[in-house]
């Protein structure tokens, strides 16, 4: 669980002050191994957890939204081969997920097609002896 910055300023005020870690840890009910690191990240920044500015620019976000509605059923690696050689953008399938997802686009199959013809298939075994079998003797 990550802590306030105010718990964090609190520290960082109580060691310009000239107490020590435990003494610190122990006024704000925290683990000395957490002082000490807030004391050693002083003046660096926090790092982000994700979010780095998006691949596609709204031109490309545009042509992508293209490329789905002409080719619905699309794999996301036939996206990327598109806009790869029409855009010379290389971009990750992450990526490229992602920026569908953003975009509420979706990718389905084709509902032209014919289902496949092969029927279920079941590793159970119908036996002789089933209450289905109409040779039954009565």
């Amino acid at each position: 669980m990550a802590l306030p910055d105010a718990i964090r300023e609190r520290v960082l005020a109580f060691y310009d002050e000239g107490l020590k870690t435990k003494q610190i840890a122990t006024n704000l009910r925290v683990s000395a191994s957490w002082c000490r690191r807030v004391k050693q990240l002083r003046g660096r920044p926090r790092p982000r957890n994700g979010g780095g500015r998006p691949k596609l620019n709204d031109a490309a976000c545009a042509r992508l939204c293209g490329l789905v509605d002409e080719k619905p059923d699309a794999t996301l690696a036939e996206l990327q081969q598109r806009i790869l050689d029409e855009l010379g953008i290389k971009i990750s399938s992450g990526a490229l997920w992602n920026t569908l997802r953003r975009l509420k686009l979706t990718l389905k199959k084709s509902r032209s097609s014919l289902r496949s013809r092969s029927g279920r298939t079941s590793s159970k075994r119908v036996s002789d002896s089933s209450p289905n079998n109409s040779e039954t003797s009565h």
